[in-house]
């Protein structure tokens, strides 16, 4: 019981003879002889080779352990895939939400742009004397400023920003 279930768990976490052989500081033999049941660990190495392969003695000791079967690999195996195709659409989605927000700032400040310039800054027209006109004048020539010197730089980016999110075919 304890050789077959050395084997078992060894293999089902892909290990080979040698590498649980020098995880426990023993030649491969010595395992091969454990799991043939030529021959049994003592105390202390039961208990390091339940450290190595994450298992209770009582596993090691009693409890059989069962072979995955095929088809339990199989099912796995599908559910991984569904996960797969899940994830791969989840990101086609976001990159294309991600194009469409680059395409629509680009057109907001295309059309920003066109309403100042249409504009041609009336708030330099206007009587400065009265204190609410005095701030709404210099907040519209701010945002004006700012926009003017901070918008290229966001146009360029959202550009390049389409490009890199476009569909490729």
């Amino acid at each position: 019981m304890l050789n077959e279930n050395i084997r078992v768990i060894r293999k089902s976490q892909g290990l080979s003879q040698q590498e649980l052989a020098v995880k426990l500081n023993v030649v491969r033999q010595t395992v091969s002889k454990w799991e043939q049941g030529s021959s049994v660990p003592d105390s202390d190495m039961l208990i390091s080779i339940s450290e190595v392969l994450e298992t209770p003695v009582s596993v090691l000791l009693g409890e059989n352990v069962m072979e995955s079967k095929v088809d339990d690999i199989k099912a796995i195996s599908a559910k991984l895939e569904v996960i797969n195709l899940q994830l791969a659409q989840r990101k086609i989605t976001r990159k294309r939400i991600l194009h469409w927000i680059f395409i629509s700032l680009c057109v907001v400040i295309v059309a920003i742009f066109v309403i100042l310039s249409a504009l041609e800054m009336p708030y330099l027209g206007w009587d400065h004397r009265d204190p609410e006109t005095a701030v709404l004048a210099v907040g519209f020539h701010a945002f004006e400023w700012l926009f003017i010197r901070i918008a290229p730089i966001i146009l360029i980016g959202t550009i390049v920003g389409v490009f890199l999110t476009r569909k490729k075919e």
